[in-house]
């Protein structure tokens, strides 16, 4: 008989060997199961990622997907539904952090932005506007002040017409036919009188401008109406409202919308180019659109009026500066001022009439100018005698609707897009940036057909969790992210 301790020790030792190598061989495949499945969650990601709005980055360099996938109308299941599509059907996912281009008052779209125009212009782009800031401010508070100067203007000459002695009511109808007999040229206030009576606009359109009568639904707009919101953190990039951040992206919004003298200039080159090359721009809901995003008014009229008073305040402080500097345009506001008040009965008035005369004269000169850069011309900035453009008998017949004050070029002026530019340095970048969006969206549906777009529907980043079954009971969750960075 021979005893069997060694061959009880050796099969013990094969168990334990087999044992090991099973083990081994089971680890081995729960971790590869484990990056097979995180292989196949990100190339899922990817593809869904890839599946970017085509043509919001053809016009606008903004990488994003449409999430309501041509609906109109996002949830979660359809984007976890594209995962599915591309391989991830045996994994259960769930979106714990996602953002869209609305998120934070537009920042994933700022950035965006700024990082393609870095890349494309760079920041000497805005290098030469960044000392100006300062200046733009100073005038936007000169013209302020200047409203209040201008509304005051007619009120205190309708007093004084007022405060005029009447003999009786025979004599005064009398006196008041003799005025207007003896001023044929008509009053210095004319100008004034229609722009109080029938708007801006009505004086300082050129003739060879049509005024757009497009307009929007205000309540449709991404800056108007109820949002999709995301949820989770993501990181952001730091002084994203800065000073030549802000310009950098201004510059952005000059180079892809159109204003009331681009979109004038596009159009006369398309006429010019003839009738079989169309001009994309005429299929926009807007025509003035810069001037929507600084004023966001519902239509062309209104933006466009409350773009160019802004200008005309700031054109009126600085011609009324000069003014006030010039002894010969004001002797001859002088002269002006006490005809009136002889014609008036009241030449004790002559002093403040000539004030009033000065500050009409300001804004009729501003008139001109306005005319000027809406002609797609420069407008002087800084006022003196060889760039004054309108004499003191022109100004009483400015606004009678048969002169055609369309004012002169000055080499070294400021142009219509100049004033756009500051104007959009002055207000709040977030509105500005929402705006923006909002123009965006109305461009995809009405050049693109894309009635279903919509700017909070469109994702940019994403992370999630996901779980998958390894081994029938064995779950294995894990995240992925993505993101257009």
């Amino acid at each position: 008989m021979k005893k069997a301790e060694i061959t009880a020790f050796l099969s013990l030792l094969f168990v334990l060997l087999v044992s090991f190598v099973l083990g081994i061989l089971e680890i081995s495949v729960i971790h590869t199961s484990k990056n097979m499945s995180r292989l196949s969650a990100d190339r899922a990601v990817f593809s869904v990622f890839g599946e970017y709005q085509e043509k919001l980055l053809e016009d606008y360099h903004i990488f994003a997907i449409e999430g309501s996938y041509g609906t109109g109308d996002y949830t979660e299941d359809r984007m976890i539904g594209r995962m599915h599509y591309y391989g991830t059907e045996s994994m259960e996912h769930e979106i714990t952090a996602i953002q869209f281009l609305t998120d934070m008052e537009g920042q994933a779209f700022r950035e965006q932005v700024l990082e393609y125009m870095e890349s494309r212009y760079g920041i000497s782009l805005v290098q030469i506007y960044t000392g100006l800031t300062s200046k733009w401010e100073e005038e936007n508070i000169r013209g302020n002040n200047m409203e209040e100067k201008e509304s005051t203007i007619l009120d205190e000459y309708e007093k004084l017409k007022e405060s005029a002695p009447d003999s009786s009511e025979e004599g005064s109808s009398e006196t008041e036919t003799g005025a207007e007999e003896e001023q044929p040229e008509g009053s210095p206030f004319r100008c004034l009188e229609q722009i109080e009576k029938n708007g801006l606009l009505s004086v300082v359109m050129p003739e060879n401008m049509e005024l757009s009568g497009m307009e929007i639904d205000p309540d449709q707009q991404a800056s108007n109406r109820s949002l999709n919101t995301g949820r989770g953190s993501f990181p952001v990039r730091q002084s994203i409202g800065g000073i030549e951040e802000r310009l950098l992206f201004n510059e952005y919004v000059i180079k892809n919308f159109n204003n009331a003298v681009t979109e004038k200039t596009v159009q006369e080159e398309s006429d010019a180019e003839g009738a079989d090359e169309e001009n994309d721009m005429t299929e926009r809901s807007l025509s003035y659109e810069t001037e929507y995003i600084i004023a966001g008014k519902s239509s062309d009229k209104e933006n466009l009026e409350a773009v160019l008073f802004r200008m005309f305040l700031i054109r009126m402080a600085l011609n009324y500066a000069y003014l006030l500097t010039d002894t010969q345009k004001q002797s001859e506001a002088e002269a002006l001022a006490i005809t009136i008040s002889v014609l008036l009965l009241i030449p004790q008035a002559s002093e403040i009439i000539k004030q009033l005369i000065i500050l009409a004269w300001a804004a009729g000169e501003s008139v001109v100018d306005l005319r000027t850069l809406l002609s797609g011309k420069k407008a002087a900035l800084v006022k003196n005698s060889e760039n004054w453009q309108l004499p003191l008998s022109s100004l009483l017949t400015l606004g009678a609707g048969s002169e055609n004050a369309a004012g002169e070029e000055t080499e070294d002026g400021i142009t219509y897009e100049e004033y756009l530019r500051a104007f959009l340095f002055l207000e709040n970048y977030e509105e500005v940036t929402m705006r923006t969006l909002d123009r965006v969206e109305e461009n995809m549906r009405t050049e693109h057909g894309l009635e279903f777009f919509k700017a909070d529907c469109c994702i940019t980043k994403a992370e999630m969790n996901n779980t998958v079954e390894l081994f029938g009971s064995l779950a294995y969750t894990f995240p992925v992210y993505f993101g257009y960075e």
